[in-house]
């Protein structure tokens, strides 16, 4: 069993270039009838192998898009259902020691650099809870001397720690660049939710190009970070790569392939997926780079990972558009950032007016109760649970719950008690009134009695004053 550590890692070679080459290349011209067989495979929710994957990923014509859309979005729902988990980031540093050419922060931009101290950080966090936010992704370039992971561990102590009188965070996932067996340790230790890390690119070459002269130049490193981490117990990994620096096929193939050795090695594979677009950032052009994609290109990709991996989350950031996520959000996109600040200090930044010095340009601006309204007006449940986490429901535990169906139980009534507290405790009178006629729908749709039961009284005790009701 190949288990990369912090001494072995550049042995490690389960991204097989060759191989994802050879498989587009056979998988160029499918015909309706192959993809119909794939479109019939995936109602099974068992995944696709990668000839399959490459197959969709090459379909072209309207009516082959139309069935892949229709698959991913009946996937999505027998699922999920109608949920969609809403966090942040926080931005805590901005000091970066690599080069990378698509970055913000890249090393030869010019600009004062900050990380937050603890009265910075807890500031940023009373902003946060103020706009009703339970989970947050913790976000800093990496720097060993000005950002080491002592640093990291004291901004998630601090973040927990940070409560107002209505609102607390109850998970952080952190993004951080890629470190040591004994550092994930820490992390763990820390009670981290997901360790996030995106990939950037797969591909080798384009990599070393994206990445000059830098620390997350070493190609093997970065990709093996998921292995230390699930060796230092961290289970719930999240991935990505930056659409836009390479061929977006071979991205795909390459992240599936990543996901097929960690569930080998691991048993358990990515439990989220991001999948972020290269947007305009300082110091670049889009221009310069060959691979952007177009709005129905992106759209197929989510779509097909949806399909490809049914039970792992696909999380869609405010780089896209207020319209590309509302659209994707019925083909598999599970998970929704609003309000985001993509700059260090920039949530009181924004408070007070001021621009802030931003990783990437964000494009959907509107706040959580706007996006939380638009979500409820579209049918689906707006939630900020975080139960999974903190019951023990990860990496594998959740994965067999998810995949027995059983999950649904939990996450149903548990969306619905948290839209009913946000309500309370940040909604204005209209928010309360739309978020009541919609919980008196969803309830009648919960089939079990017994669970049924436990939403209604546990609105009831919301009402009543209670919080932070779970199963």
């Amino acid at each position: 069993m190949a288990k990369y550590g912090d001494q072995n890692y550049s042995e490690a070679n389960y991204i097989d270039h060759s191989l994802i080459e050879s498989i587009l290349e056979k998988t160029k011209e499918a015909s309706d009838d192959v993809i119909d067989k794939i479109i019939e495979k995936a109602k099974l929710k068992r995944g696709l192998d990668l000839d399959e994957i490459a197959v969709l990923l090459q379909a072209h014509t309207p009516s082959q898009i139309d069935k892949i859309y229709k698959i991913a979005s009946e996937i999505k729902q027998s699922i999920y259902g109608n949920r969609v988990v809403l966090f942040a980031p926080l931005y805590v540093s901005n000091y970066c020691v690599n080069n990378c050419v698509y970055c913000g922060y890249k090393r030869e931009n010019k600009f004062s650099r900050r990380k937050l101290n603890e009265a910075e950080i807890r500031e940023e966090v009373r902003i946060l809870e103020k706009m009703g936010h339970k989970r947050l992704a913790l976000e800093a370039g990496e720097d060993p001397v000005n950002c080491d992971i002592d640093y990291i561990v004291d901004a998630l102590r601090i973040i927990y720690d940070e409560a107002t009188a209505k609102s607390n965070i109850r998970r952080v996932n952190v993004n951080i660049a890629s470190t040591t067996i004994e550092n994930y340790q820490k992390l763990k230790k820390a009670e981290i939710g997901t360790y996030i890390l995106f990939q950037e690119t797969y591909h080798k070459p384009t990599y070393l190009k994206m990445h000059p002269k830098s620390l997350k130049g070493d190609y093997e490193y970065h990709l093996t970070a998921f292995d230390r981490a699930m060796q230092a117990g961290v289970d719930d990994v999240g991935a990505g790569v930056l659409f836009g620096l390479s061929d977006y096929r071979f991205e795909v193939l390459a992240l599936m392939l990543h996901n097929q050795h960690l569930e080998e090695n691991y048993g358990v594979g990515f439990h989220t997926i991001s999948v972020p677009r290269i947007k305009k950032a300082e110091g670049m052009e889009l221009n310069e780079f060959g691979h952007i994609l177009d709005d129905e290109t992106f759209k197929k990709i989510v779509a097909i990972l949806r399909i490809a991996v049914p039970f792992t989350g696909i999380i869609l950031s405010t780089r896209e558009t207020k319209e590309i996520r509302d659209e994707l959000i019925h083909h598999g996109v599970s998970q929704l950032s609003a309000g985001s600040c993509t700059g260090v200090g920039g949530y009181k930044e924004s408070e007070e007016g001021l621009k802030e010095v931003a990783q990437f340009k964000v494009s959907d601006e509107r706040s959580p109760v706007e996006v939380i309204k638009g979500l409820i007006e579209a049918g689906f449940i707006p939630s900020y649970c975080t139960s999974c986490y903190r019951m023990g429901r990860t990496g594998d535990r959740f994965m067999s719950l998810a995949k027995s169906g059983q999950i649904q139980h939990v996450c149903q009534p548990n969306a619905l008690m948290t839209l009913k507290e946000y309500a309370l405790d940040f909604g204005d009178e209209a928010l309360n009134v739309q978020v009541d006629h919609f919980i008196e729908k969803e309830i009648t749709k919960i089939k079990d009695d017994n669970t049924k039961q436990i939403v209604i009284k546990g609105i009831e005790d919301l009402n009543g004053g209670v919080r932070d009701i779970f199963l």
